[in-house]
């Protein structure tokens, strides 16, 4: 009989559930069963990407962004009541599942209450250090306190000097067994000949992934080029509208994506490190616009913009004429991606 991994992305944007994919078909590949558990847009992606496999719906965190970047924190903060509960109601749940679906193991992608002691627990993280102004070393204290309930940590990063994540998945002394498994992305590179001169990918929570689809598609209307813009919106049905030179897509599914992006000149995204892995990966040049008020996707872009790889800008000073800076920056350059999953996985055949 197969053992049964439960796998639970968080659901705040995308990129937790889209890092999970080359994990989930690992998992298959190994000869487990992966169950997944998420809620909201990222157990829809999975849905789609995984029609075949188990899922199951977890308590919400309802993490909603201001409007103005510099309230990011007040809002967070104002929302941790509601975060609380939200994971308190995790923890019971996971002691179901583990009974109801006799599961043999748990990989946690920052869902703080899925752990037990009655089955290995991993938790995936490129945040030991969580970035939140002068705040950082409170918020780091608690998240460290936290991913210290698991049995080992798994940072997908390298841990020599050239990384991708810098500070942020980096930390002098951690007592946890903290393994850096190299960047995860679910795509290939391919050598395709270019059909788009601009990609827009966008994603993250409301209202901020709203704003920032208005403000691009308004700028884009006197783009001469060719242009597809992605929404990251997760419907039930695709939706493909053109406007002008504009293509627009409400969501793409993985293969879609990396044949789209691998066709495209630039990316305009966020600087999520998902996003990030990503672009690594197909050696792409980018453009980083980081969600307001969010420390981690700026401290990143900033990084990726000071090394020389990838310009940037806050949300609100966008305008097509910083896309002349692109001839100054090298752009991303792929890493190690092999990840060893038969080590990984050595935890649930014990």
């Amino acid at each position: 009989m197969k053992k049964r991994i439960l796998i639970t992305p968080l659901n705040w944007g995308l990129g937790h559930a889209t890092r999970c994919i080359p994990i989930i078909n690992a998992l298959i590949h190994f000869g487990f069963e992966p169950i997944i558990a998420s809620d909201g847009v990222a157990l829809s992606l999975l849905q789609k990407e995984f029609p075949e496999l188990t899922t199951l719906e977890l308590p919400s965190y309802k993490v909603t962004y201001a409007k103005k970047g510099k309230y990011f924190k007040l809002k967070i903060l104002k929302n941790s009541p509601k975060l609380l509960k939200a994971i308190k109601a995790e923890k019971k749940v996971i002691n179901s599942i583990i009974e109801d679906y006799n599961i043999d193991g748990i990989i946690s992608d920052n869902r703080l209450g899925v752990r037990s002691k009655k089955v290995p627990s991993i938790f995936i993280t490129h945040q030991l250090n969580v970035l939140s102004g002068n705040t950082t070393w409170i918020s780091t204290k608690i998240h460290q306190k936290i991913i210290k309930k698991f049995d080992v940590c798994w940072v997908p990063d390298t841990n020599g000097s050239l990384n991708l994540s810098g500070k942020l998945g980096h930390v002098k002394s951690f007592e946890i067994d903290t393994k850096y498994i190299g960047p995860l992305s679910r795509f290939k590179k391919t050598e395709a000949a270019i059909k788009n001169d601009v990609m827009v990918l966008i994603s993250g929570p409301e209202p901020q992934r709203t704003l920032l689809e208005e403000k691009l598609l308004s700028e884009f209307k006197n783009f001469k080029g060719q242009v597809v813009f992605v929404k990251g919106k997760m419907e039930r049905e695709q939706v493909i509208e053109t406007a002008g030179n504009i293509t627009i897509y409400n969501f793409m599914t993985s293969s879609l994506l990396e044949k789209t992006i691998n066709e495209s000149e630039l990316v305009i995204s966020r600087s999520g490190y998902t996003t990030v892995m990503d672009l690594a990966k197909l050696s792409k040049k980018a453009f980083f616009i980081p969600t307001p008020g969010q420390f981690e996707q700026e401290y990143l872009a900033k990084r990726l913009t000071e090394l020389g790889l990838v310009p940037s800008c806050k949300q609100d000073d966008f305008t097509l004429k910083k896309l002349e800076q692109m001839a100054l920056y090298k752009g991303l350059k792929a890493f190690n991606f092999e990840v060893d999953f038969a080590e990984l996985f050595q935890p649930f055949l014990k």
